[in-house]
């Protein structure tokens, strides 16, 4: 039996998986446990979860693979600052005493705190490197159900390719092509995310959710001046409007000159028109970009189907348009697309690629629906509940218990919905979700302001049974991780008026454009789950019990979390998120709890207690 502990850490979204005999055991993230969202800190607690999970010690695993080489990174980095020199002085004497002190020796860094978990761990050579790009890859190609594919990965920037193409074929993986740093989609995409006053490294998946609300207007101001697009999807980043190869900043003065308005200031300057243009724009050329290559690579290597992770395949939109050109037959994603993701592709590479393992393909694919996180029985649950003197009703028949939440529901009640494993990767996908009626035209707007407490423009997520994805929107495959946007079929839109066309930014948000608004976005689209029984039957049967008493085969599933938080882990943090928002229902396993039966002193400020993101 041979156990491999893949690793990510020290950069963003630190998390740890195991595998064992190439079977994917447990995966999390290490800010589920820290409650620090995109926590990039060694992945302790992860690491003593998927440990737990397996029943093994550290000393059992025969691999431990951290996801990059920092040998490479720190090339990068002086060559860098050379090449620029003297720009960015202030950022060498920054970044070069952690470099020197940690990142550089990271295998004796790394086996110092492995000896965390175990102190007969004594083995420093059971500790592998795997290069960044190569980690991405495999985390995509290697659970899919394809024994061939094109994989695409576009990031912000790993030791120093920020795009590659790749080869899949059995338990191979071969890097084809690669743009390097400073010329990075995911970088360019991360700039605009500072420019427009949200965070860098977390903020990115606002500007996709903004872009519809504006229009493309500095589309050719962009690819002027920012970026140079070939006809085959490569491009060639402007360096004079950019900071982020030397400096603390992503954007400088002549970025700001060239839009003619300095960056917009988190959380106190008003989101406006301008604003909502420029994510609009931005977006545009990420789609330009990724439909280009797409069809090129398409046409060159005459394969149809695709594999993509990297930071950049969390945008949903730009996946959709690839999936609209039908230049490949099959599109796979992997659901934890960004570093975190990079733990898993590291064990798989070194299983298959390292090792020479034959590779098993699911039909589906085997990340298992991205269920591998941690589960809680029921008599852990009721100790937890009674510990906080929750009031809570249990309910042993399942059959009973979909049918009591989907009625409550169909009474437009809010529903914290707490099942099985948690999921690995940014997206609840029905284990830790807060659940809505979607024809409430005025669920989007309550979600978001009375619950989530963040911007209003933000949309929400159509959970719908598997079988009736094509009735309700056009899109030709499954979408299990929620990572694909398609249109609203016409037959359940509603047009808008001459006068509701001429409406802008904002004003277009509270038109009903569907009888499901509140998973229709202003521009008819929604990013859609599709939900299976094999995978997640609970939730599948949930679904099933709104569609038997609404003819509704939908629920509006958004993650379970205030903005600024992680995605709730344990049954405690489901409570206290609970008890911080105006969620009506809390359902953890069999246990089912009413607000309005707690004891108001449990009733906590919640709004404030993580950082903004």
């Amino acid at each position: 039996m041979v156990r491999i502990l893949g690793v990510s850490a020290f950069f963003h979204d630190s998390a740890a998986a195991l595998i064992d005999e190439g079977k994917i055991v447990a995966a999390a993230q290490e800010e589920r446990f820290t409650r620090k969202k995109h926590d990039s800190n060694y992945p302790f607690n992860a690491i003593e979860f998927v440990l737990k999970e397996s029943n093994y010690k550290l000393n059992d695993i025969d691999y431990i693979v951290f996801f990059e080489k920092p040998f490479l990174k720190f090339e990068r980095l002086l060559e860098t600052y050379m090449a620029f020199a003297p720009r960015g002085f202030k950022s060498f004497l920054m970044a070069m005493p952690i470099w020197l002190r940690e990142k550089l020796f990271q295998k004796r860094n790394l086996f110092n705190f492995l000896k965390q978990h175990d102190q007969n761990f004594k083995n420093i050579e059971k500790i592998k490197f795997s290069e960044h790009h190569f980690s991405h890859a495999a985390s995509a190609f290697f659970p899919s159900p394809f024994k061939e594919a094109l994989i695409l990965t576009l990031d912000g920037v790993g030791e120093w390719a920020t795009s590659t193409l790749s080869l899949g074929k059995e338990n191979k993986v071969e890097i084809l092509k690669e743009i390097h740093f400073p010329h990075s989609l995911g970088l360019l995409y991360s700039a605009f995310t500072y420019y427009l006053g949200f965070k860098v490294n977390s903020g990115e998946y606002k500007i996709m959710g903004l872009a519809p609300y504006g229009e493309p207007k500095y589309l050719d101001v962009i690819k002027e001046n920012l970026i140079d697009i070939k006809s085959d999807g490569s491009f060639k980043i402007n360096m004079k409007y950019f900071d982020y190869a030397t400096s603390l900043t992503m954007t400088n003065s002549k970025f700001a000159n060239l839009f003619k308005k300095p960056p917009r200031k988190p959380e106190t300057e008003l989101l406006t028109q301008f604003h909502m243009d420029i994510a609009a724009s931005i977006q545009k050329v990420t789609e330009e970009i990724v439909i280009k290559i797409s069809k090129n690579i398409s046409e060159e290597y005459k394969i149809k189907n695709l594999c993509l992770a990297g930071g950049v395949a969390l945008n949903c939109v730009a996946n959709g348009k690839i999936l609209e050109q039908k230049n490949f037959k099959n599109i796979w994603i992997q659901p934890a697309s960004g570093d975190a993701g990079g733990a898993l592709g590291a064990a798989l590479g070194y299983w298959y690629q390292e090792l020479g393992k034959n590779r098993v393909i699911n039909d589906d694919d085997s990340m298992q629906g991205s269920y591998l996180g941690p589960k809680f029985s029921n008599d852990l649950i009721e100790d937890k509940l009674k510990s906080v003197n929750a009031v809570y009703k249990k309910i042993n028949n399942e059959d009973e218990l979909v049918s009591t939440i989907s009625t409550k529901l169909n009474e437009q009640k809010t529903v914290g919905w707490f099942q099985g494993r948690m999921e690995f990767g940014p997206r609840a996908l029905g284990a830790r979700s807060i659940l809505a009626d979607p024809r409430n035209s005025e669920m989007q707007k309550e979600l978001n302001l009375k619950i989530k407490f963040r911007e209003s423009f933000r949309p929400f997520a159509p959970s719908i049974m598997k079988e009736r994805a094509n009735d309700w929107f056009d899109i030709s495959q499954d979408s299990p991780y929620m990572l694909l946007v398609a249109q609203v079929k016409s037959e359940h839109t509603v047009q808008m008026t001459t006068e509701q066309k001429k409406l802008f930014g904002i004003e277009k948000l509270n038109i009903k454009r569907s009888s499901v608004p509140a998973i229709t976005h202003v521009d008819y689209s929604a990013r859609i789950q599709t939900v299976s029984k094999k995978y997640n039957p609970r939730y599948y049967k949930l679904i099933k019990s709104f569609y038997d008493l609404t003819k509704c085969p939908i629920l509006v599933n958004t993650s379970f979390n205030i903005r600024g938080e992680p995605i709730v882990c344990t049954i405690e943090d489901a409570f206290r998120c609970f008890m911080g928002t105006n969620l009506d229902i809390l359902v953890c396993e069999d246990f089912v709890l009413f607000k309005d039966d707690q004891d108001k002193n449990l009733l906590k400020e919640y709004k404030s207690k993580f950082e903004l993101d």
